[in-house]
């Protein structure tokens, strides 16, 4: 995806995201680089200039916890992203190896397919489609393929519809790929995703590059269906027992409103029998929102 080291394209995209005056510095004249110089960085660290150089250029792999802390407050990182950080220094021996599994078990098929009022789908690492019930199959009906998120949002000309907060999904959806691009920068499959959007989508690649990182939130969300029109869904995602790198997202409707209304319709579209099925082994997977 690149030809830096991941903890240095991390480090490099923040520092240019932040100004002088952001972090208390003054700023005279006009700069060369975009963002704070490294010698200020490393100056509000506490580090050494060379030292921070290394770091950004891959030079130096093992910083200690207390260098990692005090350069992810000179750079003003939450706590989403300084874990990230701390996830970039690890080695390859210390990271989890279950990180791609793709199946999802039956006991978590068969209760999806009892939620015959909420959609529900499980995500993989780089948002593919991994299940979902019939519901949700339904709800996504407007999308030539409903096998990953992210080709959704960024790809699909039905993606500026369906999401009526565009711009939010958009960068929602590159930061959980991005956070999970933190647990396992070795992954096949995400680069994979990554190359195949960022050709297809200037848009992915550009929001690629701010190395921002978000895990799921619970914030609701605003989407328009082709048949039913607008829907305003609160949802939850949960971490799936025996196969913590996978998401299962439930939609919900507040009772008697509109959206729930829509459901009912929708349900009532869905093609027979209602079962959760394996849309990733039922369509091609994607060779690349929580959305």
């Amino acid at each position: 995806m690149s030809n830096g080291t991941p903890l240095g394209e991390f480090l490099r995209a923040r520092r240019e995201a932040l100004k002088p005056h952001d972090v208390g510095l003054p700023e005279h004249g006009r700069r060369r680089v975009p963002g704070l110089r490294r010698e200020e960085v490393a100056l509000l660290a506490g580090v050494s200039s060379d030292y921070y150089i290394r770091l950004e250029q891959g030079r130096e792999c093992s910083p200690s916890p207390q260098v990692l802390e005090a350069v992810a407050q000179a750079l003003k990182l939450n706590a989403e992203a300084t874990d990230h950080l701390n996830r970039l220094c690890l080695a390859a021996s210390q990271r989890r190896r279950d990180y791609g599994h793709a199946e999802v078990s039956a006991q978590l098929l068969r209760l999806m397919d009892g939620w015959e009022h909420q959609p529900a789908f499980v995500l993989g690492p780089a948002l593919d489609i991994l299940a979902g019930n019939s519901l949700a199959t339904a709800l996504h009906s407007g999308f030539g393929r409903f096998d990953n998120l992210a080709r959704n949002v960024f790809v699909d000309p039905a993606g500026r519809e369906f999401y009526q907060e565009w711009e939010r999904a958009a960068h929602s959806c590159v930061a959980e790929i991005r956070a999970a691009y933190g647990y396992d920068p070795d992954s096949a499959r995400i680069a994979e995703v990554v190359e195949e959007l960022s050709a297809e989508s200037e848009e992915f690649a550009d929001l690629w590059q701010l190395h921002e990182v978000k895990s799921k939130s619970q914030e609701g969300k605003h989407l328009r269906h082709p048949d039913v029109g607008d829907l305003h869904i609160a949802f939850a995602a949960f971490t799936v027992n025996g196969a913590p790198h996978q998401q299962l997202v439930v939609y919900q409707a507040e009772p008697a409103s509109p959206t729930a209304a829509a459901f009912e319709t929708l349900r009532a579209r869905a093609t027979p029998p209602k079962v959760a099925r394996n849309v990733a082994a039922a369509e091609p997977a994607v060779t690349a929102d929580h959305v």
